[in-house]
């Protein structure tokens, strides 16, 4: 299926690469590398002004009623500048949790918060190494959550929660208010504090059920795709960026008398990258035009594992084309390899999505 971005999708993208490289930079980056909970509020605050958080919803809750891939370009563009706001996909996927399983007093509390981007939101459906489990490290009884979250990306910053937890007939997925007492969290310190992810902890405090979410392990799946499409989007981005980036480092750095780009082994490699790059762009691109049909999640899964594998092999290509200088502090690339190793473990690790390709397919072929 071929995919042409209209008008409207290429300004979005154009706006989008010109505000985060008008107000960004790796500087800046790195000052939220080495405080745990630092947070660019200030650039989460333009992404609001843009409308770039409610690309997503419905007009009635304050939307612009877009979809996947309009979103997905404003993380693409993110993902090159390598932003310090995970709040961007969290939030994205809190709403959609309540978009499509939450109640109407569910909806009209949040969405509106959330396309403002007055509010920031989580999601938190994994269990250390295993994803959607069949007994969640939470339990919900008569309204009152306990129990752990551990590793939930933004969860330092976030004022509200989807949650996997354990109720009465089963897994269920609940809202839970972050800002109660009884919320408890715990700051990682991770190679990538721009991402603020913190354990979450629970003591007996209010939580409301998702209605619409009578199997609560494939409305959680579901939620999952949605997000991966995303973070696919973002890691493309970075993906871009770092190939960019060593081509032109091989076009200008020289050794003996020529261009390392002249050398079989350099241009080689980044002529590789550059497809892995395509794939990964081209993917994400069909998996959001696929939002909603029968088959997104294949796609979904497919994207997912492309960009993964882009963002991975360039940025690593890219330091070792640039030597010795690819590893300083000063270089900047140490702020894409920090952010495709945390990308590539946010929505669940590579295996997650490689089973979900494998299921996909034999539910395809009965």
């Amino acid at each position: 299926m071929s995919v042409l971005l209209d008008e409207a999708q290429l300004q979005i993208a154009d706006e989008a690469q010109r505000l985060v490289s008008a107000h960004y930079s790796g500087e800046r980056l790195k000052g939220y590398l080495l405080e745990r909970g630092a947070f660019d509020r200030e650039l989460w605050e333009r992404f609001g002004a843009q409308g770039w958080t409610a690309i997503c919803y419905p007009e009635a809750f304050g939307g612009l009623d877009l979809g996947l891939l309009e979103l997905g370009l404003v993380a693409e563009a993110c993902g090159g500048a390598v932003t310090g706001v995970a709040a961007l996909t969290s939030s994205f996927a809190m709403g959609q949790s309540l978009l499509y399983f939450g109640s109407e007093e569910q909806k009209a509390d949040w969405l509106p918060q959330l396309a403002a981007g007055s509010v920031i939101g989580v999601v938190a459906f994994a269990e250390g190494q295993d994803m959607l489990p069949r007994a969640p490290r939470l339990r919900l009884e008569a309204g009152r959550l306990s129990g752990s979250k551990p590793a939930v990306v933004a969860g330092g910053i976030a004022d509200g929660a989807v949650v996997l937890a354990l109720g009465a007939d089963g897994p269920v997925l609940a809202l839970v208010d972050l800002s109660q007492r009884g919320v408890s969290r715990t700051l990682l310190d991770t190679f990538d504090n721009s991402r603020c992810t913190a354990d979450l902890v629970f003591d007996d405090v209010e939580a409301h059920e998702l209605p619409g979410s009578i199997d609560a392990l494939a409305a959680a799946r579901a939620i999952l795709r949605l997000q991966a499409v995303i973070i696919g989007f973002e890691q493309v981005g970075g993906a871009q960026k770092m190939l960019t980036t060593a081509r032109d480092y091989a076009l200008t750095r020289r050794a003996f008398g020529q261009p390392i780009g002249a050398f079989q082994s350099v241009k080689h490699r980044i002529a590789e990258d550059y497809v892995l790059v395509e794939l990964a762009r081209a993917n994400a691109i069909h998996a959001a035009s696929r939002s909603g049909e029968s088959d997104f999640g294949l796609y979904a899964a497919a994207a997912r594992i492309s960009a993964t594998e882009a963002y991975d092999g360039v940025s690593r290509d890219a330091v070792q084309v640039h030597g010795g200088i690819g590893v300083t502090w000063e270089a900047d690339l140490h702020l894409h390899q920090r952010r495709a190793r945390t990308l590539a473990v946010e929505a669940g690790p590579l295996i997650f999505w490689e089973d979900e390709v494998i299921t996909e397919l034999q539910g395809a072929a009965q």
